[in-house]
């Protein structure tokens, strides 16, 4: 694809436009965070098991993968604005599903519906983004989205928190109803299409054609392999810390919420590093920083149980570093992924992020499965996905030079 003139890349240089990739990116974290704190008493309250409950977040990230796979490619043949606002209008009406749900039969399909609109957010704004921008600054531009989107996750288990414990776990339902529904109105009078290729990768033969590209690319499973076990540690986390935090710990909804600002703290801070010396230090270079972060951080969990230190800082305090590593492996990962093949991006993007969120999907039932009077079955899934994170650099490190003429 050829690099966008002025005219096109303007748009992302207004405050108006930025907020908008935001709010968009920040409609499907919100949709996973927002409810963590009520899970142990959404259990209670619809008369099921932890576990079962944790389906609603196990499913969702599964539909949030199968979701984007559909969504990216659709985007490429029709256009980012009108696979963006139904998306949006989709995750409102999962989000009233789940309000209004008697059972969580219910519940959990209305988890699905909201997952399959939501993750329009984030596959479309790094869509978009690749759109206006070259190679070089992609990395940089989705830091700045990401640094701000970081906001949703960092402030959404508070305010869960303190509307479960004020109005019940329906609460949280409702807030997102809202929010999507501002996100939707915001979109439909803000974005114009950015796709200026949309028709030309539509075809069933282009489709396949693209795919079997990205599937033969080493670099592109390298940088998408590294961020998927990068997100799963911190899938894992969610699927986990709760239960840990409330259960074994007995702390409360609200307490988990205040210390798991602290993940988001971190994520912001990576992904202001990475906005700020992309461009200079290199993507890859920049990832491998990211996944040494985060084995640190996981390494400092375990050590502070192994201490003995039974404390929320000791699971949230390493959670910072994870979040930085968040921070700096995500868009420069992204980055790379969307950049293999440029004019198939929206099928890049959503092929990456549907493998990124499979993979949390499926380590959280098993996190979920084999926690019970102990932190340690967490620490350890967190420790085999950063592991497994800085081999998939080896693929990165072997193929780059070849794949990107650097």
């Amino acid at each position: 694809m050829t690099t966008t003139t002025a005219t096109s890349a303007q748009p992302i240089a207004k405050p108006s436009f930025i907020a908008l990739l935001i709010a968009v990116s920040a409609v499907s974290p919100l949709g996973i965070n927002m409810y963590l704190p009520s899970m142990p008493g959404m259990a209670r309250a619809l008369g099921v098991d932890f576990s079962t409950v944790q389906l609603t977040l196990s499913l969702y990230l599964a539909a949030m993968a199968i979701g984007q796979l559909i969504i990216g490619p659709l985007s490429d043949r029709f256009g980012r604005r009108p696979v963006l606002l139904t998306g949006l209008s989709i995750f409102v009406a999962g989000s009233l599903i789940c309000l209004t749900a008697q059972n969580v039969s219910v519940l959990i399909f209305g988890r699905v519906v909201q997952a399959m609109g939501g993750c329009a957010g984030i596959t479309l704004s790094r869509a978009i983004v690749r759109d206006l921008y070259g190679r070089d600054q992609v990395a940089s531009m989705i830091g700045y989205v990401t640094m701000g989107m970081a906001v949703a996750p960092m402030i959404a288990p508070t305010i869960g928190g303190v509307l479960d414990t004020f109005y019940g776990w329906r609460a949280s339902f409702a807030f997102l109803v809202v929010f999507g529904a501002l996100a939707l109105l915001f979109a439909a009078l803000q974005l114009s299409e950015t796709n200026r290729n949309r028709g030309s990768a539509g075809d069933k033969a282009q489709l396949l054609q693209n795919y079997r590209a990205l599937f033969r690319s080493r670099l592109f499973w390298g940088y998408t392999l590294a961020t998927s076990f990068i997100s799963a540690m911190f899938f894992s986390f969610l699927a986990g810390a709760p239960y840990v935090m409330i259960e074994i710990m007995g702390r409360s909804p609200a307490e988990y919420g205040f210390f798991f600002a602290l993940v988001p703290c971190g994520y912001i801070l990576g992904n202001f590093i990475t906005a700020r010396f992309a461009v200079t230090a290199g993507q890859n270079r920049m990832l491998l920083t990211g996944m040494l972060i985060g084995l640190v951080g996981v390494g400092t969990m375990a050590a502070a149980f192994a201490l003995g230190l039974n404390h929320p800082l000791a699971l949230f305090a390493p959670m910072f570093l994870i979040g930085v590593a968040n921070g700096l492996v995500l868009p420069n990962g992204i980055a790379g992924a969307v950049s293999v093949k440029p004019d198939a991006a929206g099928a890049a993007a959503g092929l990456s992020g549907s493998l990124q969120i499979g993979f949390g999907a499926l380590v959280a039932p098993i996190v979920g499965s084999m926690l019970s009077t102990t932190v340690w079955p967490l620490i350890a899934i967190m420790t085999v996905c950063s592991l497994l994170g800085l081999a998939a650099f080896g693929l990165v490190a072997a193929s780059g030079r070849t794949e990107s003429g650097r």
